[in-house]
């Protein structure tokens, strides 16, 4: 008996941007079946993926926006760290 693993739609997304892929929103939704790009990226984001939104032009002057999986800095990371200690002071 085998068991196979489902991988969900943001998981797909994530491999590809581990795997180095810059996609554009429409290409979110067209490859991986999916409504709200910006929603995915955004949940990615909130578990804590650095996902960073590049502005590019194409051949006609349109900006499109790509998506790609990054490092981030250690000022975000620092500034993270100062929201969190903030809101536990508040909470306490």
């Amino acid at each position: 008996m085998t068991t196979t693993t489902t991988l969900t739609k943001q998981d797909k997304v994530l491999n590809a941007l581990m795997a180095g892929e810059q996609l554009t929103g429409k290409q979110i939704a067209a490859r991986f079946s999916i409504g709200n790009a910006r929603a995915t990226v955004s949940a990615l984001r909130m578990k804590g993926f650095a996902i960073y939104a590049n502005e590019s032009k194409d051949t006609k002057g349109r900006v499109k926006i790509k998506y790609r999986l990054g490092r981030p800095s250690r000022a975000v990371v620092a500034a993270g760290y100062k929201a969190l200690a903030a809101a536990a002071r508040v909470a306490a």
